[in-house]
């Protein structure tokens, strides 16, 4: 992983999760962290493979780069879909966004597996699993299952851990509608320097101009349409 020095550049903290290595042989997660963000400390020269971090060239279209997903994941958004969404933000919240990744899933990064991550300009979109399931060792926090919930995701126990489990279409939603807009919103905020103020601004971006802008939208949609013949 690249080292920079603290600063504006310094990738944000992103959905992970610490496995113990005696328990990651089971294909299980530590926690039903749902691959939640950590404060820059809890980075560790092992944290991930090496990532392609993009600089800012002061673009004015936004560069989609695909990676493959990975054996056995899959990207649940394609680059159309990105771009509508995105296109669907107010403009001042696009001027900062010049590269949108999807990364692909390598073994190394499974061990620290997350849905997005931000670095200065550039926003990374990673895999999930092609089942659409991710499994967990312990219960979800209640705001987790609340999260989930407001996307159409479903907590079950299971015989070893908990499965966090999607539709095509609500693993969609959640990555369009929450880890897209959420990872922008750290490109908009250039008021907040710590972990804390940055992840607060970052939930309620994703929550105001996500969430709650794509039920507006969806409502809209619903009261529009014509009488059926």
């Amino acid at each position: 992983m690249r080292r920079l020095a603290r600063s504006h550049r310094r990738p944000a903290p992103q959905r992970v999760v610490f496995p113990p290595r005696s328990l990651n042989k089971a294909g299980l997660r530590p926690a039903a962290g749902f691959r939640q963000r950590l404060p820059e400390t809890s980075y560790s020269e092992g944290f991930g493979a090496p990532e392609a971090w993009h600089e800012s060239v002061g673009r004015s279209d936004i560069k989609f780069v695909v990676e493959p997903a990975g054996e056995g994941y899959v990207h649940p958004v394609t680059t159309a879909e990105v771009a509508e969404r995105i296109a669907q933000l107010p403009k001042r919240f696009r001027a900062r966004l010049e590269v949108v990744q999807f990364s692909r899933m390598t073994r190394k990064r499974a061990l620290f597996p997350c849905y997005g991550m931000q670095w200065g300009t550039a926003v990374y979109l990673y895999p999930i699993e092609a089942t659409f399931v991710e499994h967990y060792m312990r219960p979800p926090r209640p705001e987790q299952l609340i999260e989930a919930r407001m996307y159409g995701g479903q907590w079950q126990q299971a015989d070893r851990g908990w499965n966090l489990v999607w539709t095509a279409d609500s693993v969609r939603d959640f990555y369009l509608n929450n880890v897209l807009i959420h990872e922008i919103g750290h490109t908009v905020d250039d008021r907040n320097g710590g972990y804390i103020d940055r992840e607060r601004f970052a939930n309620w971006f994703a929550v105001e101009y996500g969430y709650r802008a794509s039920r507006g939208r969806r409502s809209v949609q619903s009261h529009t349409r014509r009488p059926s013949r």
